[in-house]
């Protein structure tokens, strides 16, 4: 009768605690797991093991679909799920495990090594008898991985160190993985030492940084978890250990210098990566020095290393970022039994748990771009632009104390024929690529104009989904450092020197459409102050256009200015500016409508593939046509002229109303954009 009182009592008490945990990460998880091994029978659960090691998980959703945990291929393992077991005969765990006492469920869960040592240091008579207890329960594996000479002081002095080390794991009262709380803080049944708790999003419960690898084992008494490793006391904040720990003089010193290292005295839940002092050896004497020496890029540095949450390398099963205290992220992630930071295996020494949170010790210095010069701040993909500005003696006018902002091209910008420049030439392009301020890109606004280290003015377009500069539009990847910021540019900027007048003048494929803007009287609109994007068709687009033909349209000069206005808008419209694949409307000065888009980086006007584009002029922009622009709209009453534009036209079939004519536009657009510009 007795037994089946247990059997009985036992299930209902796990039938309310499923209930109740199941706002817990660890619970939800585990029942998934469930749901994953639901074709293996009732009470079985999915677990995934790192081939060739013996770690288990209940794996989250992630790492169940991408087969492997800490980049590491997992096998599939089905197992009874925590308090129930096989029967002879059936599929599935269909039977609850038996119900003990504390510690007769050590046995049950096969914690062994803690069952024996209970008995030896003579906890057994009080996890036998009346209480309700929670016991953290090491592995066999656990006993096997601790430091030997510990091990064997606790087996020497069974009746009090070992006793007071199990009493370490222990709480007098019973918690289950639902009541353990993220940052919440046990009191020890030894000398009331903290335990301190984590429970992660992704099911992971931690003591300690230990890892609950079998939860919520119910006993009479209380409750037992089996964890993967054999706790310590936790008695110093990070504060304490950095103040005493040799290999971390170098990082003291930093954290004093910024004023950091009372932050990490103070109660929290942080995560420390410590620099070693091998690592601070590693960095350039000169960058060390020049950030220990300002106060302001050596708190950017210490804090860089710190984070608001605590995170114990058992629960990383995956790459995760995570703010620090600087205010930047770092990813950590994993990479077998390695934890990685920012993807780099860097970690030299895991899990050293303080009151306030764990120290993670590292050989690399990590150096957040708020403590570099603006220099520093090039990618893989600026190399060759801050090279050339090492090589041609530009870096060392970027003073420390000054503040600047690059514009850095990518390095495919740079072609061969530039990199063959003159230097002389070369560093003057250059220049043109440094600001004498520091400017954000939310500080960035259209028609802004930025002045150079060499004394240009570059304009500043801000469009729907694009900034740019000049002919250039910026790429993802701006970043802020100490004295500056860096933007990064698809190609090298080039500032305009000619009005658009001056560019017609001096480039010979554009003689035919620059007589028809004299003879039409348009010569001023293109030379004065503006803001205009012109479409300019080539000779080629003149083919077959004789004398008489060029006669007839000059002396009709409203059509005359309704063809050439069709290619003149209000404002500058870079084609790299354009979101790509979508059409965007340009109004013309003649009033009828323009088509642009890029594709595969080409802008079609019209659906007409522009030959060249983007040439700056210092009151606009030109983008090269080699077909003559015409409003599909717009009919013709005139036979002669129509004659004449069907022989220059065959992409539109062009409209004819007899004795239509075309209205008159007067240069009174130009005098406004004249009144707006001076």
């Amino acid at each position: 009768m007795k037994i089946f009182f247990l059997f009985t009592f036992s299930t209902f008490l796990l039938s309310a605690f499923e209930q109740a945990a199941a706002s817990a990460h660890y619970d939800k998880i585990l029942t998934h797991s469930r749901i994953r091994a639901r074709d293996q029978g009732p009470n079985v659960c999915a677990l995934q093991q790192v081939m060739g090691t013996k770690k288990k998980y209940f794996s989250t959703c992630r790492n169940w679909y991408q087969g492997a945990i800490c980049g590491k291929k997992a096998t599939v393992l089905y197992e009874c799920c925590p308090g129930y077991m096989k029967m002879d005969g059936t599929r599935g765990c269909p039977a609850v495990a038996p119900i003990d006492h504390v510690y007769g469920t050590l046995g049950i869960v096969g914690a062994t090594s803690t069952q024996q040592y209970s008995d030896m240091s003579k906890l057994r008579e009080e996890i036998e008898g009346r209480g309700s207890f929670t016991f953290f329960a090491p592995s066999n594996e656990a006993w096997e991985q601790l430091n030997s000479e510990i091990h064997r002081n606790l087996v020497d002095n069974v009746n009090i160190e070992l006793y007071n080390a199990l009493h370490h794991h222990m709480v007098n009262k019973r918690m289950l993985t639902k009541d353990l709380k993220n940052g919440m803080t046990l009191v020890s049944m030894y000398n009331d030492q903290k335990l301190l708790i984590n429970h992660y999003p992704n099911g992971v419960v931690t003591v300690n940084c230990a890892r609950i690898i079998h939860g919520n084992q119910i006993a009479t008494n209380g409750v037992v978890h089996v964890i993967d490793r054999v706790l310590t006391a936790v008695g110093n904040t990070i504060q304490d250990f950095i103040e005493v720990e040799d290999d971390l003089s170098s990082l003291r010193a930093a954290a004093i210098t910024s004023d950091v290292l009372d932050i990490l005295g103070r109660p929290g839940h942080y995560t420390l990566f410590a620099p070693t002092n091998e690592a601070f050896e590693r960095l350039p004497r000169g960058v060390l020095e020049r950030i220990m020496g300002d106060k302001v890029a050596s708190e950017a540095l210490v804090k860089f290393h710190i984070l608001n949450t605590l995170q114990c390398s058992e629960a990383i099963t995956g790459g995760a970022v995570y703010e620090t205290l600087e205010g930047n992220t770092l990813e950590v992630g994993c990479d077998g039994e390695s934890l990685t930071v920012n993807g780099v295996k860097m970690v030299k020494r895991k899990d050293i748990v303080t009151s306030n949170g764990v120290i993670h010790l590292i050989d690399e210095v990590i150096i957040p771009d708020s403590a570099k010069q603006v220099i520093e701040l090039g990618g893989a993909q600026q190399t060759t632009f801050t090279d050339l500005v090492a090589q041609l003696g530009l870096a060392s006018s970027l003073r420390p104390e000054g503040q600047y902002t690059l514009l850095a091209p990518l390095n495919g910008a740079f072609s061969d024929d530039t990199l063959r420049m003159d230097q002389r030439l070369l560093k003057t392009i250059l220049q043109n690529h440094i600001i004498k301020v520091k400017v954000g890109l939310n500080e960035l606004y259209n028609g802004q104009e930025l002045e150079t280290i060499g004394g240009k003015l570059l304009r500043v377009f801000v469009y729907r989904t694009a900034v740019c500069v000049e002919n250039s539009c910026m790429v993802r990847g701006s970043k802020e450092g100490r004295n500056g910021f860096i933007h990064i540019f698809r190609q090298i900027i080039n500032p305009a020197e000619k009005t658009l007048h001056e560019m017609l003048r001096n480039d010979k494929r554009f003689s035919v459409f620059l007589s028809l803007v004299k003879a039409a009287g348009l010569d001023d609109v293109l030379s004065r102050p503006g803001e205009w994007t012109l479409f300019v068709p080539t000779n080629d687009a003149f083919k077959g256009l004789t004398d008489d033909d060029k006669d007839i349209l000059i002396r009709d000069k409203n059509a005359l200015r309704n063809i050439l206005l069709y290619h003149l808008t209000q404002g500058v419209f870079i084609g790299s500016g354009f979101e790509p694949g979508v059409t965007n409307i340009l109004k013309t000065i003649q009033g009828g409508k323009l088509y642009l888009k890029t594709v595969n980086d080409t802008l079609l006007v019209n659906e007409l593939k522009s030959r060249e584009s983007d040439l700056m002029a210092t009151n606009g922009v030109i983008h090269v046509i080699d077909k003559l622009l015409y409003p599909a709209d717009l009919p013709v009453g005139n036979d002669q002229l129509l004659t004449i534009l069907k022989k220059l036209i065959k992409y539109i079939q062009i409209k004819f109303v007899r004795d239509s004519t075309f209205k008159e536009i007067p240069l009174t657009f130009y005098s406004k954009s004249i009144l707006n510009t001076s």
